[in-house]
């Protein structure tokens, strides 16, 4: 029988957990690598395609109307936990299954796992210093003044973590100020399940998070409690995307890249935030007389709000007229690896997420951190205290960002000592992120490890 590998992916993180099982099967061919998903037909078509992986949708199960968003991330794997079960079955009958790794969010799942004896491991996709943060919660939960409150969103006082920065509570995801939501305790649930695992894998290289490495290490994020092995597998990107300058494709984004191609060398400033990264317009108006105003070139990709079909007229007037030779503004998403990638960009305004910072360093993008949901908040102290790989922008106390600092952050960025000293610091973990994934960097020793204890097993 062939040695099967399972990840079980969130639709929320399959767009980490795929480059993941990707790079698993292509260093061990001999191991079949089989991705379950509920992940929707775009995602899942990508899936579908990606070599050395074989695809298995999983449907998506039936749930109440008005349901938390952040609560279903975990509780569509727990109503789905029958037909897991099922799909195990199945797959046992013609494959010796080794191991299987789950996202944090499918954490309902792991008893089903291990009911099996298949040794179970977690993926921690946004990175080592999160990592500490949620193994080290359980430790910290009573500790916390007013924890026993319905929210701690009017506490701010600083958390102790160890591998970590000093952090504000009010840095941490919201779900964290919420203690008595379900979110909040499916969150903890999965803190000590991992204690239990098998091993935990992070999106990370060691170089990048060596103080939460060796934190998790050494044992200190889990006082009185075993710490699993952790295994820095990361940067989980699709780095073999073809990376020219002409790499965007047809239409627009043939048009952008031809425009970045008449550019000077990192002179561009790119702004992009994600998947959810959608603006006000107010705060778009405000961020184009910012990017105007700071004489800097830019590439910057917006959504209109929801409602708003006309993106130019939300703009100041004449905005894009008069930056026509220096700015444009893309409607919608961007290839954001690729843009990276370009020559001709020299700074990057983002979301903070785990998976954009990574792209990022791996080609040498120092960045502006303007983080607005999740763990980005969390991440951007790190980014700026931590790794120093990016600047902060001061926002008011509901997030706006105004245009005067949007204009000082980017020049700072791009003219000033203090960005040239984060390009020289995010250059030196562009060279330490190619060296990890090299034949005996940090990366491919651990993905040796890993593999060894799951062959072993």
């Amino acid at each position: 029988m062939a040695e099967t590998i399972l990840v079980y992916a969130s639709a929320e993180h399959l767009n980490t957990m795929l480059p993941m099982s990707v790079t698993i099967g292509k260093h061990h061919p001999s191991i079949s690598v089989v991705l379950l998903s509920t992940a929707a037909a775009a995602s899942s078509a990508a899936a579908a395609a990606a070599p050395a992986v074989n695809y298995r949708l999983l449907p998506t199960p039936a749930f109440p109307e008005n349901s938390d968003p952040f609560e279903l991330f975990f509780e569509i794997p727990r109503l789905n936990n029958p037909i897991l079960r099922d799909a195990i079955e199945e797959i046992s009958k013609e494959s010796n299954i080794k191991a299987i790794i789950i996202d944090v969010f499918c954490n309902p799942a792991f008893e089903i796992c291990t009911s099996f004896g298949i040794p179970t491991y977690f993926c921690n996709t946004p990175g080592a210093f999160a990592l500490c943060k949620l193994l080290h919660w359980p430790t910290i939960h009573d500790t916390i003044p007013g924890g026993a409150a319905d929210s701690l969103k009017d506490f701010d006082y600083s958390i102790e973590i160890p591998g970590c920065p000093l952090l504000r509570l009010l840095d941490l995801p919201k779900v964290f100020l919420f203690p008595l939501s379900n979110s909040y305790k499916h969150l903890v649930c999965a803190s000590m399940n991992m204690r239990k695992s098998a091993g935990i894998i992070v999106n990370t290289y060691h170089a990048l998070e060596f103080r939460a490495m060796e934190a998790l290490a050494n044992g200190l994020c889990t006082p009185g409690a075993p710490t699993p092995p952790v295994y820095s597998l990361g940067p989980f990107i699709n780095t073999e995307k073809d990376s020219s300058s002409g790499g965007g494709g047809g239409g627009v984004d043939a048009e952008c890249f031809r425009w970045l191609d008449l550019q000077p060398i990192k002179s561009v400033v790119f702004l992009c935030f994600g998947r959810r990264g959608v603006f006000s317009a107010e705060q778009l108006k405000e961020m184009a007389v910012g990017l105007e105003n700071s004489g800097c070139r830019f590439l910057w990709a917006a959504r209109s709000p929801p409602g708003e079909a006309d993106m130019e007229a939300l703009l100041p007037e004449g905005f894009v007229e008069r930056t026509k030779d220096r700015g444009v503004v893309l409607k919608g998403n961007a290839p954001q690896m690729q843009v990276l990638s370009h020559e001709s960009v020299g700074g990057f305004v983002t979301h903070c997420g785990q998976c954009s910072l990574l792209e990022a360093v791996w080609f040498g993008v120092p960045m502006i951190g303007w983080p607005l949901y999740a763990e980005q908040r969390m991440n951007r102290v790190f980014m700026v205290e931590e790794m120093k790989v990016a600047l902060p922008l001061e926002e008011a106390e509901d997030g706006f960002v105004t245009a005067g600092e949007l204009e000082k952050r980017v020049r700072e960025l791009m003219e000033s000592k203090t960005g040239t000293e984060v390009r020289r610091r995010v250059t030196e973990l562009k060279h330490s992120a190619a060296a990890a994934v090299a034949k005996g960097g940090s990366t491919v020793v651990a993905m040796g490890k890993f593999m060894e204890a799951v062959i072993g097993s």
